[in-house]
């Protein structure tokens, strides 16, 4: 784990399922994420700011954690201000806020 800005990328606890199946995992079940399956085939192909700038921001903040990028963090934190008045910071409690915490899951179930 490494620590940038406050928050700590746990880059190898998401090593098992692919980018697209973490951002799009709507819950669990047992060891399986549960990915929805709909807006994976939509969405899957856009960057984290993609994802962001459309209001996606629970996608995105999954993909910059994903990803491990401190840039891309901040990239999310920076649109979410912007369109909703906010004024949170990087090193807020965003995974309470979307609901996104790295985990080790060996396997999807796609919906």
């Amino acid at each position: 784990m490494r620590r940038e800005q406050g928050f700590v990328f746990s880059r190898f606890l998401t090593a098992m399922l692919s980018r697209e199946d973490f951002i799009f995992t709507i819950g669990y079940d047992g060891p399986s994420a549960v990915v929805d399956g709909r807006a994976k085939k939509r969405y899957g192909s856009l960057s984290t700011r993609q994802l962001a700038e459309k209001g996606l921001f629970r996608a995105a903040y999954s993909s910059a954690v994903w990803a491990g990028s401190a840039e891309d963090m901040e990239a999310v934190v920076e649109i979410y201000n912007r369109i909703s008045g906010s004024s949170l910071a990087v090193d807020s409690q965003l995974g309470r806020l979307f609901g996104v915490f790295p985990i080790e899951v060996k396997r999807s179930v796609v919906l």
